[in-house]
């Protein structure tokens, strides 16, 4: 005989549920004896000037060993999500391999600034200062020199032909400065260092310290007996008047093109760590400046023509080239 069980499923009055978790805490955040975005000694918040703000690093402007050499300090701060002594290992590392590459290559001739002071424990490096603008900056301001010559052009009845000749000598410059920049990226290659974030804006040109004074034009003063005679004719003061920078309408492309930012630098001497370099830059042409993306092939042409294995470097950049666009197209 067989016996049936019979289960009887609980009223929803009687089911005992879990109860809630309680959320998670973050961890705190680990001490650190360096405190957050000020830079240690000799340093002071006072003779600094920012520049510029990165992902790893604090960039400013300030003197050092004497009051009148200019330098920039680079300053990679604690990271408060890390473990104090992870941090100043990865700290210590790549500041000294940052600086390890500096030397190197400008031993071997690259333009880079020159290594004045470092303190891998301190977090900081001290870089000589490079008097000039980055590449992009350049870049943009021949930019909008071509659109607005091109519209010059149209509102004078101009032909597609005019626009071709737009520019005259200041397109030879910028051309010039296009194989400047393809033969310093050579130069750095050919000794075997991949830069590791070649943009534009890690490019810069460097004119010489003369050119880079701002000229002022000669104005008058307030002297003494002028606020005497408007004091007893019951006048105000004339004010008194500051000069005024002389801004040149063209500022010149001549000078030498510097490599800076060598925070992600590596050693290699694969074609395909060079051809990545180049790709790197050729899409920071296309994204930063579509106008100024056929110049990219100067600066290829005079890559080309640095070192000895140039050319195979560009044929690798074909491949990595069609590995870009399926990724593009893939997403």
């Amino acid at each position: 005989m067989s016996r049936e069980l019979s289960v009887e499923s609980p009223s929803p009055s009687s089911r005992k549920y879990p109860s809630a978790v309680p959320p998670i805490a973050p961890p705190p955040t680990p001490p650190t004896d360096r405190p957050l975005h000020t830079l240690p000694p000799p340093f002071s918040e006072d003779a600094l000037t920012p520049i510029t703000q990165g992902a790893e690093a604090l960039v400013y402007k300030t003197t050092f060993l004497t009051p009148s050499t200019p330098a920039v300090v680079k300053y990679r701060p604690p990271k408060p999500y890390r473990h104090p002594t992870l941090d100043k290992r990865l700290t210590r590392s790549r500041l000294l391999a940052e600086a390890r590459s500096l030397v190197r290559v400008k031993r071997e001739g690259v333009n880079v600034p020159g290594v004045l002071g470092c303190d891998a424990d301190a977090g900081w490096m001290v870089l000589e200062y490079v008097n000039g603008r980055t590449v992009r900056s350049v870049l943009d301001s021949w930019a909008e020199e071509v659109r607005e010559e091109e519209k010059r052009v149209f509102r004078e009845g101009g032909d597609i032909g005019q626009l071709a000749r737009v520019g005259g000598s200041e397109h030879e410059e910028i051309m010039d400065l296009m194989r400047r920049v393809g033969r310093e990226v050579g130069k750095l290659h050919d000794l075997g260092v991949c830069h590791g974030d070649l943009t534009t804006s890690n490019l810069m040109l460097r004119v010489a310290d003369e050119e880079g004074q701002i000229r002022a034009k000669p104005t008058g003063r307030t002297t003494t007996s002028s606020q005497r005679e408007a004091a007893m004719n019951g006048e105000d003061p004339p004010p008194s008047e500051t000069p005024q920078p002389e801004t040149p309408a063209h500022q010149s492309l001549a000078g030498e093109i510097y490599l800076i930012d060598f925070g992600l630098t590596s050693s290699t001497i694969q074609d395909e760590d060079r051809a990545v370099d180049l790709y790197v830059l050729e899409r920071a042409f296309a994204a930063t400046h579509p106008a100024a993306e056929p110049l990219f092939h100067e600066v290829l042409k005079a890559y080309g023509e640095s070192y000895k294995g140039a050319k195979s470097v560009l044929k690798r950049l074909e491949g990595v080239r069609l590995r870009g666009r399926k990724r593009s197209m893939l997403g």
